[in-house]
């Protein structure tokens, strides 16, 4: 959660927040557990900038997670709280009966010591994991396959929950955080409760140097450039574009659905509002 704002000192400290930290219990990741991040500047393999406003940024260790808590009926007991720079959730890790260990992400309401279990029919509390079939209605659930066996694609982000609606013959009606309502198939997998660290929504970056040390780069209007850089660029004196908002490209960026996705559309009850 959101401690408090720093003393504006300077103007750079001026309504900039910050995290509390006291409910991490441990500062280094567990070596077995990660690896290192290469940066690409936003280019792609042929060296060209494929995503823009991407460079610099701090050094980063990417996390092992087990989205697919796999190893069924066997106790994990939480032994630590960690920070991920890699998103906005904050991450738990567990130690099996066997020894293994493994990163999870931290929902609301698991402290050290609790003990987790991934089954059939596990106790209806958070951190469990179990399929969408053996979870009662009206459930918050977050880390959801969307394939069975595959492992969760969808609500992993800090504070978000979906909401399980009902069950129909091999589908469920989840309510996804977007407003999106849509059938996933009953042997998917979800993991009970919401994500932790809820607070992540409030916090003030206060500075732009503050979004440089998580590689983003300043973002310039397209009405500021020239036209030859911009469709919405040019102008005598200041203007406003003279059309639609629109991509460097030329494709609309407010409100234009770009999904092509044809063969699950059937799947998609209520989009998102």
């Amino acid at each position: 959660m959101i401690n408090n704002f720093y003393k504006p000192i300077t103007p750079g400290r001026r309504k900039m927040g910050k995290y509390d930290f006291t409910s991490l219990t441990k500062k280094k990741p567990e070596k077995s557990l990660v690896f290192g991040k290469k940066e690409k500047g936003g280019r792609g393999n042929t060296g060209r900038i494929t995503v823009r406003l991407r460079g610099g940024g701090h050094k980063r260790k990417i996390r092992c997670i087990d989205f697919k808590r796999n190893k069924k009926n066997i106790f994990s007991k939480v032994i630590a709280i960690e920070y991920d720079p890699n998103r906005s959730a904050r991450l738990a890790l567990v130690q099996y009966e066997d020894g293994v260990r493994k990163y999870i992400l931290a929902p609301v309401g698991i402290f050290v010591g609790n003990l987790l279990l991934s089954s059939n029919n596990p106790e209806i509390k958070p951190g469990n994991h179990l399929k969408l079939k053996d979870i009662p209605l009206g459930t918050q659930i977050h880390n959801i396959e969307l394939k069975p066996l595959k492992g969760g694609q969808l609500v992993r982000s800090a504070g978000v929950f979906a909401q399980l609606m009902a069950k129909e013959e091999n589908y469920a009606t989840v309510k996804l955080p977007s407003g999106e309502t849509r059938l996933i198939h009953i042997q998917c997998s979800a993991t009970i409760g919401q994500v932790g660290n809820i607070g992540h929504e409030l916090v003030s970056i206060g500075k732009a140097g503050r979004s440089r040390w998580f590689g983003r780069r300043p973002h310039n209007r397209g009405v500021s450039m020239n036209p030859v850089d911009h469709p919405l660029g040019g102008g005598e004196g200041r203007s406003s574009g003279g059309r639609h908002p629109v991509s460097p490209w030329g494709k609309p960026t407010k409100g234009y659905r770009t999904r092509r996705n044809k063969r699950t559309d059937k799947m998609i009850i209520m989009r998102r509002s």
